[in-house]
């Protein structure tokens, strides 16, 4: 199981860089070479995605069903992160059709840790790992 952003574990964050979550294309300049952006998914995003598609960039989305759950994972997202209810789903499709990216759920406690590794869920994500970017 990945653990990002929890206080025992820093190995991950200084692998892979910490998720930034952008407002636009513009935004994505003023994070550092190694992150990994963090965007919600919808429509409106779609120009952001396209972007990051074409740049190689790492990011992650977060979605609300599972239709988006499917759409994320066509769009090449490195991560889907999902609320907890939908974890299980998401985790038995992405094992289904051996999506690429992985499956978080957000926590602000380390209690639901359990609880979704024996779910076997791919990861949690806590909200301190996110830095939000404005333009």
């Amino acid at each position: 199981m990945i653990i990002i952003g929890h206080r025992f574990i820093p190995s991950f964050l200084s692998q892979h860089g910490n998720f930034y979550h952008i407002p636009n294309i513009d935004a994505i300049k003023n994070t550092p070479p190694n992150s990994c952006i963090f965007i919600e998914f919808s429509e409106d995003n779609l120009d952001i995605i396209e972007h990051l598609q074409k740049n190689s960039i790492s990011f992650c989305l977060k979605v609300e069903d599972v239709t988006q759950i499917i759409y994320a994972a066509n769009l090449g997202a490195s991560f889907i992160l999902v609320d907890k209810d939908l974890a299980k789903t998401a985790q038995d499709l992405a094992n289904n059709y051996l999506f690429d990216a992985k499956i978080l759920v957000s926590i602000d406690d380390e209690e639901n840790i359990e609880e979704l590794a024996l779910q076997g869920i791919d990861g949690v994500l806590f909200s301190n790992a996110i830095i939000k970017i404005n333009s």
